[in-house]
C-alpha cells in the first residue's frame, strides 16, 4: 500500500501542511465521537420515521403529469412530519432552493396588512428582495405586507426588551433564522430558539413563528419543530437531501399552515393533491436516510477548519471549542487575496471541477461580487464541500459540507495549502510544525 503522505503529496498537499493539520486532528477525538452518537441518534429516528410510514419500493415508482396519488411523494411527506414531529409537511422537487421554500413559507400565510417581525436581525441577503427591504418586483411589499426587525444585542443574544415593544395588532408572523448566513453573528441552538418562540407567543399567542433551518438539520438530536416552531423550513440540497437530492425544499409544520403552502406552490383549489415527482423520489429518500451520516461529516469538517485557522490566528466564527448548532463554519480573513487563496484550496479539493479556478461574480440576490468554491455532483449543493463569501470586509468566507469526512479533511488542508504558497503564513506554519 502507498503510504498516505504519499498520496496526500501527489494531490498537492505538502508535507508542512500536512503535519500541521495532523497535529490538530488528533485533538479532536472525543469532539469527533459526540458527533458520531448524534448522528446514530438521529439516525434510528430517520429509520424509524420510514419504517413507521411503511416506505415500500413502490414508493419509488415514476410519477408525471398532476400527480394524484404520487404514493411516493405522499409517503415521503409523511416520513418529514414524523421526523420533525409535526402534523404535515410539504416536501417537493417544484421547491426549487431554500430561499424559494422560505418565501412559499411567507407569501402563503401573509396577507396585505400583516406584518413579517424578524427579531434575531436581518435575514438571509436573498429573503431581503423577497420581503422587499430591497425593492424587487413581486416582494411582500408590493402586496402591502409591512417589514419590522430587531437587531440582536451586541453579544450575540437577543432584544427581548425591544422586540416586546416591536410586537403589535398587524404583527402575523415572527422569522427566525437558525444559521448566521453572510453575518458574523453565531448561528442559534434549537433551545435559544424555543425560548424566543416562548417569549413572543407570551406576548401574543396567534403568532405564526416560522425558522429558517438550513444548514441545521440533524445537528442536533431536537429541530426547531419540537420547540415551537409553527413551519420549519429548509432546502433539499443541503442537510436533508445528503447530497443525493438534486434538488427541492421542505416546510414541516402545522397543518393549516401547510395547506396554505401547497395552494400557493400549485393554485387555490388544487395545492397539495397536485405536483408529480418525476422520479426523483429514490434520490429523495435515500438521501434522506444518509443525511444524518453526512452531516456529521460536514459538522467534523466545519469543526476541523475552527481549529485550523483560529489556531493561525484568524477570527473564526464559533470558535474551536463552541458547541455547533449548524455546519457552516467562517473564517475572517481581513484580506481578499486570503480569501481568494482559501476557495481556491476547497476547488482544487473537488471531485468535480478540479481544474476550475473560482472567481468573484455578480451573483444574483446579493448586494456585492460573491466568490463560490463548489466541485460538486449537485450544482449548487451545499452539503458537499463549499466555500463562499461576499467580497468586502471583513473578507469572511463561509466553509461548510463534505459528504464524507476524509473529503472535508482534504478540502480544508487544500485551502491550507494554497494559503501557504501566498507566503503569508510560511513562518507560522514552519514553527507550529517544528515545535
Amino acid at each position: 500500500m502507498i503510504p498516505m503522505n504519499t498520496i496526500y503529496n501527489e494531490m498537492g498537499i505538502r508535507e508542512t501542511v500536512l503535519s500541521f493539520g495532523k497535529n490538530i486532528e488528533k485533538n479532536l477525538k472525543d469532539r469527533f465521537e459526540k458527533i458520531d452518537e448524534i448522528a446514530e441518534y438521529n439516525q434510528l429516528k430517520v429509520i424509524k420515521a420510514m419504517q413507521d410510514n411503511r416506505v415500500s419500493a413502490g414508493c419509488f415508482n415514476y410519477a408525471s403529469g398532476y400527480g394524484y396519488d404520487d404514493q411516493g411523494r405522499d409517503t415521503l411527506e409523511k416520513v418529514y412530519a414524523s421526523i420533525f414531529h409535526t402534523e404535515s409537511a410539504l416536501v417537493r422537487p417544484q421547491i426549487t432552493c431554500g430561499t424559494h421554500a422560505l418565501s412559499l413559507a411567507l407569501a402563503a400565510n401573509l396577507r396585505p396588512g400583516d406584518e413579517l417581525l424578524a427579531p434575531a436581525g436581518k435575514p438571509y441577503d436573498t429573503l431581503e428582495e423577497v420581503i422587499g427591504i430591497r425593492p424587487s418586483n413581486g416582494s411582500l411589499a408590493e402586496y402591502g405586507i409591512s417589514y419590522s426587525q430587531v437587531d440582536l444585542l451586541a453579544d450575540g443574544t437577543f432584544d427581548y426588551e425591544n422586540i416586546k415593544k416591536a410586537i403589535n395588532d398587524k404583527t402575523k408572523m415572527v422569522a427566525i433564522q437558525r444559521s448566521k448566513g453572510y453575518q458574523t453573528r453565531p448561528s442559534f441552538s434549537v433551545k435559544q430558539i424555543g425560548e424566543l418562540i416562548t417569549f413572543v407567543k407570551g406576548i401574543k399567542p396567534d403568532l405564526v413563528c416560522m425558522v429558517d433551518n438550513c444548514y441545521g438539520e440533524f445537528v442536533e438530536t431536537i429541530e426547531p419543530s419540537d420547540v415551537g416552531a409553527d413551519m420549519t423550513v429548509g432546502s433539499l440540497i443541503k442537510n436533508p437531501g445528503g447530497g443525493l437530492a438534486p434538488i427541492g425544499g421542505y416546510i414541516a409544520g402545522r397543518e393549516d399552515l401547510i395547506d396554505a403552502c401547497g395552494y400557493r406552490l400549485t393554485s387555490p383549489g388544487l395545492g397539495r393533491e397536485v405536483g408529480a415527482s418525476l422520479g426523483v423520489m429514490k434520490d429523495f429518500y435515500q438521501g434522506l436516510f444518509l443525511a444524518p451520516t453526512v452531516s456529521a461529516s460536514a459538522l467534523k469538517g466545519a469543526i476541523f477548519a475552527a481549529n485550523i485557522y483560529e489556531k493561525l490566528g484568524f477570527k473564526v466564527i464559533p470558535d474551536s471549542k463552541e458547541s455547533r448548532h449548524d455546519i457552516i463554519q467562517e473564517v475572517e480573513f481581513h484580506d481578499p487575496e486570503l480569501m481568494v487563496a482559501f476557495c481556491e484550496g476547497i476547488q482544487a479539493a473537488a471531485p468535480v471541477d478540479s481544474f476550475v479556478r473560482p472567481e468573484p461574480w455578480d451573483m444574483p440576490g446579493y448586494d456585492a461580487k460573491v466568490i463560490m468554491a463548489a466541485g460538486a455532483f449537485v450544482s449548487g449543493s451545499s452539503i458537499e464541500l463549499s466555500a463562499d463569501g461576499p467580497m468586502k470586509d471583513p473578507y469572511a468566507v463561509y466553509f461548510q459540507g463534505g459528504l464524507t469526512w476524509e473529503h472535508a479533511k482534504y478540502g480544508i488542508m487544500m485551502s491550507l495549502q494554497k494559503i501557504y504558497e501566498t507566503g503569508k503564513l510560511k513562518d507560522i506554519l514552519i514553527n507550529d510544525t517544528e515545535s
